[in-house]
């Protein structure tokens, strides 16, 4: 009897396994179960793990800037006191010494002319039309202010007008910038003794009460002499694609 019993079991197993095996109307809602089980097996263990990474990296970046927070805050202190030392020498070496430049915000309003992109008409409040100012893009030299019928005209870079004092490499070789009309701007009057090369900065000198010294012009790509002097091409930082704003130097001291 139990021998009956045990092959009437062996039977139906083992049916039920060959359907398993060879039906696909009953392995599809099988499998379909399993992948379903699979699928937000993962998608726990996935989040569990974004969890956990998205923590650690927030740990960290907050490591990160309260570190670079502490530095910044270290600068500004030694800022500080350089400012103070400076300001103790001036009163001690020249009392009539100071530095106190005036810079603001203002604002482009159209072209001067339809397809003249390096002549900008300005908005500039209180503007005193015997003057020429300076003009900066962020860190960079934009150009200058200077008067055409009574009101501020910008000559950007490029401009051939756009003329300004400046020094090139480490031996702050001295010269004269101003645009071609082009790419690129052009420093003439630099001395021949002076050793000028490719990838040389170009920053403002400040002694032509435009500029404050050290504003980034742009670097040098080939350098050329005639008649005791060298001339300079220069690929300027700034680009002026989209003239908006800018800041004007209304004095430099």
């Amino acid at each position: 009897m139990n021998k009956e019993l045990f092959s009437y079991l062996f039977i139906i197993i083992a049916l039920l396994v060959g359907a398993l095996y060879y039906s696909n109307a009953i392995q599809s809602p099988i499998i379909s179960t399993l992948n379903t089980v699979k699928t937000k097996y993962h998608n726990t263990t996935k989040y569990i793990g974004d969890t956990i990474d998205a923590h650690f990296y927030q740990v960290q970046e907050i490591k990160n800037l309260k570190l670079q927070l502490k530095q910044y805050e270290k600068n500004h202190l030694v800022m500080q006191e350089l400012a103070s030392e400076l300001h103790d020498i001036y009163k001690i070496k020249n009392p009539k010494l100071h530095s106190n430049p005036q810079i603001e915000l203002v604002r482009a309003i159209s072209y001067e002319k339809f397809g003249d992109f390096n002549r900008v008409w300005m908005d500039i409040p209180e503007y005193n039309s015997s003057k020429i100012y300076g003009l900066t893009y962020k860190e960079y030299v934009a150009g200058i202010v200077i008067n055409k019928n009574e009101r501020p005209l910008a000559l950007l870079n490029k401009d051939l007008k756009s003329a300004y004092a400046v020094t090139v490499g480490v031996q702050n070789a001295p010269g004269i910038t101003h645009g071609n009309n082009g790419d690129q701007l052009v420093v003439n009057f630099i001395p021949a003794w002076f050793k000028i090369r490719p990838g040389d900065e170009v920053v403002t000198s400040g002694l032509d009460n435009t500029f404050i010294k050290g504003l980034k012009v742009g670097k040098v790509i080939s350098v050329s002499s005639a008649q005791g002097y060298q001339t300079a091409l220069i690929k300027p930082y700034y680009e002026s694609n989209e003239p908006n704003f800018f800041y004007m130097i209304r004095s430099v001291r």
